[in-house]
């Protein structure tokens, strides 16, 4: 059996539900300690992380991942156990089989390859959390703090995240939007509904905001991203009965922005609107990450290459999708990919991923840092 597919399924039987690590990364450091990594072990409160890196001089390359994965959900409707990682007619079923057990699996076979071959120009490093699927304020971001002020600076950077879609590697992302949250309270006064003009329906209110929010273009995009988006993803007012006029409003919602606009330009214009329409209101912004980019340049001709040369394929850069940790390595400087398996079962009951991808994906990493180190 590959070397990838017995360690993608060492991890995944560590039941590692966020933010526990369940071991995946003292694993991992032992895999890389018979190759000369030095480990840091960072725990922030109850998140456990690893940094490892070889010694040496020349650029860092950094593969970056998480060990910690989403609940299981009723357990009664998987078909595989979630946490036995069984392989059934070519696919490996459990927990983080593609989101993303398996890439760091394929990482770490992919750089003992690379070493066992003889020296390299650089250096290699590992970034591990456990905090990418829970709140995110304890893992990537503390880590990266950490490096910064050991003036650690990592060159080129790889995220193991899931970015295939109907075959591997057809898909990499070179960047992510912006996500900017915002926590709204339009304020009226209750009262009877019979009698509105004693009370002040904040539902009425909001109406024309509303309607300028939803209708606003923000930007028109760019080479690397779409427009920015405006979406309302929770609204709520009242006592739940129909005679009575509403006190206040919440409103939730959420921009995806791109680099043509600034979360501080979203905020001054999503006020004007309030304001114009005299609202009396509450509003709380909360940033989850910066839009970053990496253009064309040496991680991209890199990762492209070895894209084409493994899988005979030409792969298209996206920007789409959620966040992911990149945002918090991209602000120091580096180039960062996302480069993973497919994504279609994600966070879903028998979650799985093919045992060829994983063989594949592994030969892509290798022939990458081959591409950048040797």
């Amino acid at each position: 059996m590959s070397e990838t597919i017995e360690l993608t399924q060492q991890l995944v039987r560590c039941q590692s539900v966020t933010p526990q690590d369940g071991g995946c990364q003292q694993l991992i450091a032992d895999r890389l300690t018979p190759l000369g990594f030095k480990h840091t072990h960072l725990r922030f409160e109850d998140v456990d992380n690893l940094w490892s890196v070889t010694e040496g001089e020349g650029p860092l390359f950094v593969f970056a991942g998480h060990t910690d994965v989403v609940p299981t959900g009723p357990l009664e409707e998987w078909t595989h156990p979630p946490f036995g990682a069984e392989i059934h007619d070519g696919l490996i079923y459990g927990r983080g089989t593609s989101d993303m057990k398996s890439s760091i699996a394929a990482m770490v076979v992919a750089v003992e390859r690379l070493l066992a071959k003889g020296n390299i120009n650089g250096r290699i490093g590992f970034l591990i959390t456990s905090d990418e699927e829970g709140p995110a304020i304890n893992g990537t971001v503390k880590v990266v703090d950490y490096l910064e002020k050991n003036n650690i600076k990592i060159d080129w950077c790889v995220v193991g995240e899931p970015t295939s879609t109907t075959t591997l590697a057809d898909t990499i992302k070179n960047g992510r939007r912006g996500s900017l949250n915002g926590d709204l309270i339009v304020k009226g006064k209750q009262g009877h509904v019979a009698y509105p003009h004693l009370g002040d329906n904040p539902v009425h209110r909001f109406s024309g905001a509303l309607r300028q929010l939803t209708e606003q273009q923000w930007d028109t995009g760019n080479e690397f991203f779409p427009a920015t988006t405006f979406q309302i993803s929770n609204i709520h007012a009242g006592t739940g009965v129909t005679n009575v006029i509403p006190g206040d409003l919440s409103v939730k919602f959420n921009f995806r922005f791109s680099t043509e606009v600034t979360a501080e330009e979203l905020q001054q214009r999503v006020t004007a609107i309030l304001n114009a329409e005299k609202l009396d209101y509450e509003l709380t912004w909360s940033l989850s990450g910066l839009p970053f980019i990496t253009g064309h340049g040496q991680l991209v001709n890199a990762t492209s290459d070895a894209i084409k040369s493994i899988c005979n394929i030409d792969t298209e850069l996206s920007t789409s999708g959620g966040t992911s940790d990149g945002r918090f390595i991209a602000p120091t400087g580096a180039q960062v990919l996302e480069l993973g398996p497919c994504n279609a079962t994600i966070h879903q009951i028998d979650e799985h991923v093919t045992v060829a991808e994983l063989i594949q994906l592994t030969d892509v990493y290798e022939k990458l840092l081959s591409n950048l180190l040797r």
